[in-house]
């Protein structure tokens, strides 16, 4: 925490936009936070990183049977500094109304594609998501994060443990790009 806020001070931090997204990572030993998939057991592992550099901002874990909607929010509000983005980009997982609505109420923009089913009218144009092609940058950090063999498959029981791992993961990352 200290490393992120000594590097907001020094204006290397961007809050204009993040991008964040969620990756599977198999469970063999079960657990908390281990949720049954079509691909067997597992945790999702969320990441939200500022646009620019890549920075990683916010991580969370949960289980791998919930979707991902549902987990934007806390992946949200566990960030690490108190500021949070004035847009995040997101993929198709998170086109929902109720989403954006919840995002607007905290002064965020939610940047994402419509869904081919979308029943209700498009809420943006294409404008805004024009953004989205930088979004292979959030895909970049999680492979930089799949470096570390710890995290690729979940052997830790206890969900602090896999998430302290993933935090010391992220903070490694942030130390070689500075």
């Amino acid at each position: 925490m200290r490393l992120l806020g000594r590097l907001d001070e020094l204006r290397g931090i961007d809050w204009e936009e993040a991008i964040a997204d969620g990756t599977f990572a198999p469970a063999k030993k079960g657990g908390a936070a281990v949720g049954n998939t079509k691909k067997g057991k597992g945790t999702k592992l969320m990441l939200m990183i500022e646009s620019r550099r890549g920075t990683p901002l916010s991580l969370d874990v949960a289980s791998a049977n919930k979707a991902e909607v549902n987990l934007i929010e806390p992946l949200v509000e566990h960030r690490v500094l108190p500021r949070s983005p004035k847009r995040l980009m997101y993929d198709r997982a998170a086109d929902s109304d109720p989403l954006r609505e919840r995002l607007a109420a905290q002064k965020i923009e939610l940047i994402c594609h419509h869904r081919s089913n979308r029943k209700k009218p498009p809420t943006q144009d294409g404008r805004a998501a024009r953004r989205l092609k930088r979004r292979y940058r959030v895909e970049r950090s999680i492979s930089w994060l799949f470096n570390n063999r710890r995290l690729v498959v979940r052997y830790e029981h206890y969900d602090h443990l896999f998430l302290g791992f993933a935090t010391l993961a992220c903070v490694m990352q942030l130390l070689y790009k500075f």
